[in-house]
């Protein structure tokens, strides 16, 4: 079982630094999800890591590795395939390319289709694919030389929810083989499948961690109150003796310093003359996270 050490990675451009002296470790088997706004620095880590890119500084180390490159796969976010090429023939190019050894190239591009869920498509030319259908062939080929890192650079932001469904439910099958680091603006996703969440801004490492750990870190529990109409809604929150918030038919209740209880807010409910649809406790969510970390203005 192999840890992935990265330390004090960095790149600049003229006078500008990009990534500024990041580190992180990926336990084998896990999925990290690298979040941050546009120009965060996502993709030049990813590109350094991959070796697309020189970095000005830092390295990224697997124990009893050689050649790192040769141990990653890698998964642009916009894939380019030959559109004249069956995904059978691309697919034992990039065999060949990666130095898979040429007895088993065949067979291991047909078993590698098949993983993918592309078994029945690979003597059709990639040009009639659909997007979900590239991005599989896009994880199949980077996977053929079997890694022990996959780099992800936006595995689903060009799907659609089908094939985002379909990408990630592979994703998740493919974690059991090798470690992730993908990036995504997601979030949702991110939510989903990821074990490790490491929060870029201005190329910088501001935030880590599980995502039980971030979410205890954020947290601001409140309840979410869903009144009949808006009307009704801002009323409770104009005569409400708690810190709300209005919006729509929604009132948000903050749980400060335990208080209120949800027996509290109930009674004060069941005595108020309004039409309460419903009453549930939330909790911060990933985007919240991501809003206070990478700054109110922030674009993912």
């Amino acid at each position: 079982m192999m840890t992935i050490n990265v330390q004090n990675l960095s790149k600049q451009f003229a006078a500008k630094k990009v990534v500024d002296d990041v580190s992180f470790t990926l336990a084998p088997h896990t999925a990290t999800a690298l979040i941050g706004p546009n120009g965060a620095g996502k993709t030049t880590t990813l590109s350094m890591l991959v070796g697309l890119l020189k970095p000005t500084n830092g390295e990224i180390s697997m124990p009893g590795v050689m050649d790192i490159r040769t141990a990653i796969g890698f998964l642009p976010q916009y894939p380019q395939f030959y559109s004249w090429l069956t995904a059978l023939e691309y697919m034992e190019m990039v065999a060949n390319l990666s130095g898979v050894d040429k007895r088993f190239v065949k067979e291991r591009c047909k078993k590698m289709l098949s993983f993918v869920g592309l078994e029945n498509a690979m003597h059709k030319k990639t040009v009639t694919f659909s997007g979900g259908m590239k991005q599989r062939l896009g994880i199949a080929q980077a996977l053929i030389h079997e890694p022990k890192l996959l780099l992800l650079d936006e595995p689903v932001s060009a799907l659609d929810p089908v094939g985002r469904r379909e990408v990630m439910n592979l994703l998740k099958e493919v974690q059991q083989q090798t470690t992730i680091l993908y990036s995504t603006h997601i979030l949702n996703d991110a939510e989903e499948m990821t074990d490790q969440l490491l929060f870029l801004r201005e190329g910088r490492l501001v935030e880590r961690g599980s995502l039980a750990e971030v979410k205890a870190k954020f947290e601001q529990p409140r309840f979410k109150v869903t009144f009949a109409n808006e009307q009704q809604a801002h009323q409770f929150a104009q005569l409400s003796a708690f810190s709300t918030t209005s919006e729509g038919c929604f009132v948000y209740v903050e749980v400060i310093d335990t208080q209120p209880t949800m027996q509290e807010l109930l009674q004060r409910l069941a005595n108020s003359p309004f039409e309460i649809v419903r009453v549930e406790r939330q909790t911060v969510s990933l985007e919240e996270i991501f809003m206070k970390v990478a700054g109110e203005h922030a674009t993912i």
